[in-house]
């Protein structure tokens, strides 16, 4: 399937590695300009996306800074020549203090609000675009116990969805992508294989197809909801779990 992204212009945060890395050079191999940021340095992930043959473009930022992420969004933007597609791939990961619920407010909540405010403007004089957030299972039901990630993501997809109403008629659609557990080298699942091999194994035993995803197979879903192809979808929440959650959707 031709998913109509040649020539479009994406921006991905948390594009160093793992899930956003894997949609930035997927996004990169259907033809998007492509555009990154993450904590640290992103030059080998920007030089990978770069090797595609498409323009590449990022920078190590602090997201958590409002007024700094804002600007680097601006430049991103200036860079690629406009915004087609954004992806919101940012999380202040995990805990139960209090401190950490605000960063995850900070980074996974108004990250989102930030960069509507920012990008939406530039998608609609372009002649629309689609944004796509990566949340999480944990937003859905319990998983891994009380903690500040899954709340806050669904926070995010409250937004998200309100969102996805209000910028329709501006031809910008918004959709959400609910991964489960997924593995790649370095990532978090690959800590808790290493270091709680017992709680692994239980999660991959819960798993109807007994592995855990990979971030390609999220990578997917991600590239076909910011597509052309996906024209008529937007305020969707795609779960990609292996079957993990059990709910019953109506």
């Amino acid at each position: 399937m031709d998913l109509g992204l040649k020539g479009k212009k994406a921006i991905v945060t948390g594009g160093k590695r793992g899930l956003g890395l894997a949609t930035a050079q997927l996004l990169a191999r259907e033809g998007c300009d492509v555009a990154i940021c993450a904590r640290g340095d992103v030059d080998e992930a920007v030089a990978s996306i770069a090797s595609i043959g498409v323009k590449a473009y990022g920078e190590g930022i602090d997201a958590g800074d409002g007024a700094a992420y804002k600007a680097w969004l601006t430049k991103a933007a200036e860079q690629l020549g406009g915004c087609d597609v954004f992806v919101h791939n940012m999380s202040g990961a995990s805990g139960r203090g209090e401190e950490q619920w605000v960063k995850n407010l900070n980074l996974d909540v108004l990250g989102l609000v930030r960069a509507a405010e920012v990008l939406a403007p530039v998608m609609e004089a372009g002649g629309g675009g689609s944004i796509v957030c990566l949340s999480s299972i944990a937003a859905q039901e319990e998983f891994a116990g009380p903690g500040s990630f899954g709340p806050m993501k669904a926070a995010m997809v409250a937004y998200a969805s309100n969102l996805s109403q209000s910028l329709a008629s501006k031809g910008i659609r918004v959709n959400m992508v609910s991964p489960g557990p997924v593995f790649f080298e370095g990532g978090n699942w690959d800590v808790i294989k290493q270091n709680m091999a017992d709680f692994y194994n239980t999660i991959v035993n819960k798993m109807p197809v007994k592995r855990l995803g990979d971030p390609v197979e999220i990578a997917n879903a991600v590239a076909f909801l910011a597509s052309p192809a996906a024209s008529l979808i937007t305020g969707a929440n795609l779960v990609i779990d292996g079957g993990y959650t059990k709910r019953i959707n109506f």
